[in-house]
């Protein structure tokens, strides 16, 4: 019995070291960071400017602006996922502005140059910049906003507090937290995770017409959570799956074509 005991009694401290371990370095898990600064034409996007930001708590932000071509086109506002930089989606920003959209592609605090650390609330506050930044360049009937897998839980909440011409959600989940809550089990993460991002809370008070774009084969956010989320959506929307497409290939599998498309049928384009 003595050993049972003991023997029980480990497994316990190893399972509170290791929950331990886990909630003190969880943001490095969630935000793996991308600090590498790059300016627009050394990644192969001459055609955009670098702009840097200021938030309401004092960050520096680094962002890129292509300007639309013409008086009609949108301006993406865009937020990417949490272990992208803007060199490393440049080629994706400039498929988006090949029909003459422009873009407004922002790098989060502590990511591509800009200051500060990641947190919800602090992406929070770098979207509200952003889209101070956005309305300055085009009216918000004209801002397309985009959220591409943890973009998705920045793009959702920013979509429910401003005006915007639509919303387009690559990979999005129904909340960080159940995602969290599939791949650790064992772990109660409802209670212990800091940064939730719960987008099927606020999803649902959106108008603007919304699009969701997900890869049947996608094993970092399965298309469960995508169809989840979609499932709370009130305003006018589609969802495309894309049957070879993971969670990366969303762009090589036609999304781009799938955004215009969805855009030309709200006459956004």
């Amino acid at each position: 019995m003595d050993v049972v005991k003991w023997l029980a009694v480990a497994a316990v401290v190893i399972y509170a070291a290791i929950v331990a371990a886990m909630y003190v370095g969880q943001r490095s898990l969630l935000f793996p960071l991308r600090p590498d600064r790059t300016a627009p034409a050394q990644a192969g996007f001459p055609e955009a400017q670098e702009h840097m930001l200021m938030t309401q708590d004092g960050e520096r932000l680094v962002t890129w602006l292509r300007q639309p071509a013409g008086p009609t086109n949108p301006l993406f506002l865009m937020f990417f996922g949490n272990g992208d930089n803007l060199g490393m989606i440049a080629r994706h920003l400039r498929q988006m502005t090949e029909d003459g959209s422009g873009v407004l592609a922002v790098a989060y605090r502590g990511y591509s140059g800009s200051t500060g650390s990641p947190s919800e609330a602090g992406l929070t506050q770098d979207a509200d910049a952003a889209y101070r930044f956005a309305v300055s360049v085009v009216p918000a009937n004209r801002i397309v906003l985009f959220g591409y897998s943890l973009g998705s839980g920045v793009a959702v909440p920013l979509a429910s507090r401003h005006q915007a011409a639509a919303l387009v959600l690559f990979a999005p989940f129904s909340s960080a937290v159940a995602i969290a809550k599939a791949d650790y089990p064992w772990i109660p993460v409802r209670f212990l995770m800091k940064d939730q991002f719960r987008s099927i809370d606020v999803v649902g008070k959106i108008k603007v017409p919304m699009l969701v774009v997900h890869g049947e084969r996608d094993e970092v956010v399965p298309i469960s959570f995508g169809r989840e989320l979609y499932a709370a959506i009130s305003a006018p929307k589609r969802f495309v799956a894309l049957p070879q497409a993971d969670h990366f290939s969303l762009f090589d599998y036609g999304g781009v074509s799938v955004i215009r498309e969805f855009l030309g049928e709200f006459g956004l384009r």
